[in-house]
């Protein structure tokens, strides 16, 4: 039977279904209870034994495995039992073991699945982990720990991996930051729009998917994904496939169609009992080389594979990730003979390259680009307006356009028609010049060319297409620092601020990537808080519909360590927003909320007060225990600047701010109770050098002062504070 009747994917893995075929144990004696503890045994051995796990899901495996180990003490408990084991006592045993199954077939996903399903597909993994959980914390529960007679120091360590399992919540370990708005853009709607390549190199980076090696059993792995979901999760499984393949031509890799391709190299196809010599195999095509040479580091690839990757404007070495020093290509006579005598010796016909591979097809692609280019500076509108739209096309389609474009000279006659008064040249030349800033070498021609002035201005007056392209088009340029600069002293700044504000969904997300590329430069943090972007972030922050809540948050962590930033974003509403975040968000918003109330609290203590005055303490608390790595470190950072600041954990008080008094209920050796330990002298709370008051510890006297004025007017709240006082 399949347990609970469910099926779920393997992400690529060897294993789809949550259970196996199992039969209750009927025996009732204690060979019985031996034989299902001894399997349990294996199964947890086999577990331990998975190894090496996807980044995405590591420290939840981990985890599992870590208190799966601790159940072993238990098991050679049973083992050694002796006398009668009734029936009813070996059911909980099989149910146990088919809790370790679905845990065994998760983990396997998580270690030989599509580490891109794994990543995009991160929230509902970390469910089939929560209810991995929850399976197992029932069957441990249900254990007759009385009848089977272990020792009260087993059942301690049981009851605490069940306390671990049950407490386990759905925690998602998000990217960070950067990586967020990294995939908002590869995933773009608009068919017409290519993600950088600087940033499909980040997620690549992060996914562990930048080798040649990597990249074929990652092609691998999807393949399989896609065969075990059979046609359904269609958009899912297309976003992994898309995704593969820009990391694939990223990577110098020919795209594929995962749904039609077949596994084995094509060489192979006819002759699939035939092994050809791994060293015979070009690492970027994995098919036989017929003119290997030899690259800088020493590795060997086709001429043709690793000549398009140099073209690409790639300077490592595609299987070491070594700089090249040198891109000459030195043929390796030695293997190439090698080669021949084996094919011969083997009756094997290497197979004959496409025509469309040929160098005379490079030639007729290099005539076909120039001509449209040439185009572009026609008198004809008709003609120019074709030609921008086929170099458009040109552009989006592949990495050797790009450089064919720029070097037959496309980008100045293209930066001169975005001025041009027609909507729907200016919509095809700025979507052209952000597809052709994908290559690195192209992104300084267009600046030097000076697009960024012309680009500015469509962003201002364009159509709605043409603004949101254009904003994509900051974006992609502004990978560049020198560039950061030159568009924020162009004056960039404030038609993306008003995009953000009044723009479509598609175009605010636009303008919300280039705004937080932008500020990563610190003049035009200024630029952007003085051109008001800081209201429109925290509309968006306040609007649960907005679909853009972790993006504002990210740009308002970079604002916030501007001095007029922090002044404009430190608010008692929005630090109220920001622990709504922690307590209830997602858990991207927990972790994006949390770093900007430690940039605020890290300048000013007030703003630490306001959060605890409205409960943050144990939501901090709850966060670094089970929080995504990043949500971790900030929230342990923020406790560790609430420590510094004077507000040690001695306890926890009620803090009632009201026009007479305030209280303070808790616990210290000298005033236990409630006392009223100072008077308020203003409406609703306190402000700063108003009267001083002790809190019953000792002699130590300490006033509570420089509080921000902000702090006025707030209700009751559970607030944490040192039992020695606030601040001096």
């Amino acid at each position: 039977m399949v347990m609970d009747g469910e099926v779920e994917e393997g992400g690529g893995g060897q294993v789809v279904e949550t259970g196996e075929e199992e039969t209750a144990p009927n025996a009732s004696n204690t060979q019985g209870c031996t034989c299902e503890v001894q399997e349990l045994m294996v199964v947890i051995g086999s577990i331990v034994a998975i190894g090496d796990y996807r980044r995405t899901q590591k420290k939840e495996c981990q985890n599992l495995v870590r208190r799966l180990k601790l159940l072993l003490p238990l098991l050679e408990d049973v083992k050694d039992l002796h006398g009668q084991v009734p029936e009813k006592s070996l059911n909980p045993f099989w149910n146990l073991k088919k809790a370790l199954l679905r845990v065994k077939k998760l983990l396997i996903t998580c270690s030989e699945g599509s580490k891109i399903y794994l990543a995009l597909e991160n929230e509902a993994v970390m469910a089939r982990f929560h209810r991995a959980n929850e399976k197992l914390s029932q069957a441990l529960e249900d254990l007759p720990y009385e009848e089977l007679g272990v020792s009260e120091e087993v059942k301690e360590e049981l009851d605490l991996v069940r306390m671990h399992l049950k407490r386990s919540k759905r925690r998602t370990d998000t990217q960070d930051i950067e990586l967020a708005m990294d995939m908002m853009v590869v995933f773009s709607k608009d068919d017409e729009r290519n993600a950088d390549s600087a940033i499909i190199v980040r997620l690549a980076k992060k996914l562990e998917l930048l080798t040649v090696e990597d990249l074929n059993a990652e092609t691998i792995a999807v393949r399989k994904l896609v065969k075990e979901r059979g046609g359904q999760n269609a958009e899912s499984t297309q976003h992994v496939i898309e995704l593969l393949n820009k990391f694939r031509q990223s990577g110098g890799l020919e795209e594929i169609n995962v749904l039609d391709d077949p596994i084995v190299p094509k060489t192979l196809e006819k002759s699939p009992s035939l092994a050809i010599p791994h060293e015979f195999l070009c690492p970027i095509t994995l098919e036989i080389m017929t003119d290997p040479v030899f690259v800088a580091t020493g590795q060997t690839y086709e001429r043709e594979s690793i000549q398009k990757w140099l073209d690409s404007n790639h300077k490592t070495c595609p299987k070491t990730m070594q700089p090249l020093v040198h891109s000459s290509l030195v043929p390796n006579y030695a293997l190439r003979n090698l080669i021949l005598q084996w094919c011969e010796n083997n009756n094997f016909q290497i197979p004959k390259k496409d025509a469309s591979s040929s160098t005379e097809g490079s030639s007729e692609q290099k005539e076909s680009v120039l001509s449209v280019v040439q185009n572009l500076s026609s008198n004809q509108l008709e003609v120019q307006r074709k030609a921008a739209k086929k170099i458009r096309m040109l552009s989006k389609e592949n990495p050797v356009n790009r450089v064919l474009i720029a070097q037959s000279g496309g980008i100045p006659p293209l930066v001169q028609l975005l001025s041009y008064p027609d909507s729907k040249i200016q919509e095809h030349t700025v979507t052209a010049l952000l597809n052709l800033s994908i290559d690195e070498a192209n992104k300084k021609l267009i600046a030097i060319e000076g697009a960024i002035p012309a680009i500015i201005d469509v962003l201002r007056k364009g159509s709605v297409e043409a603004k949101g392209n254009s904003a994509a088009a900051l974006f992609s340029l502004s990978i560049d620092d020198d560039i950061k600069a030159a568009i924020g002293l162009s004056n960039g700044i404030p038609p993306l601020v008003d995009l953000l504000q009044h723009g479509t969904i598609r175009g605010k997300r636009d303008a919300a990537t280039a705004l937080f590329n932008l500020s990563l430069n610190k003049a035009n943090k200024t630029r952007a808080i003085e051109a008001g972007v800081i209201p429109p972030l925290l509309q968006l922050i306040k609007s649960p519909n907005s679909g853009m809540i972790d993006e504002a948050l990210s740009i308002l962590f970079l604002l916030a360590s501007h001095p007029d930033g922090r002044q404009e974003i430190g608010q008692l509403s929005v630090i109220e927003t920001l622990v709504e975040f922690i307590r209830d968000g997602t858990t991207k918003n927990k972790e994006c909320a949390t770093s900007v109330l430690l940039e605020l609290g890290s300048s000013n203590s007030s703003f630490i007060l306001a959060a605890l005055q409205y409960g943050v303490l144990e939501h901090l608390i709850e966060i670094t225990k089970s929080g995504n790595s990043r949500a971790q470190r900030k929230a342990n950072s923020l406790l560790q600047l609430m420590s510094r600041s004077g507000f040690d954990f001695f306890g926890v008080f009620l803090f009632s701010c009201d026009q007479k008094f305030v209280k303070m209920v808790g616990t210290d050796e000298n005033n236990p109770g409630v006392g009223v330990i100072g008077p308020a002298n203003n409406q609703g709370g306190l402000r700063a050098g108003v009267g001083k008051f002790t809190t019953g510890i000792g002699h130590n006297r300490r006033a509570l002062s420089s509080i921000d004025r902000n702090i006025i007017g707030v209700p009751p709240y559970p607030c944490a504070v040192n039992k020695r006082a606030l601040s001096e």
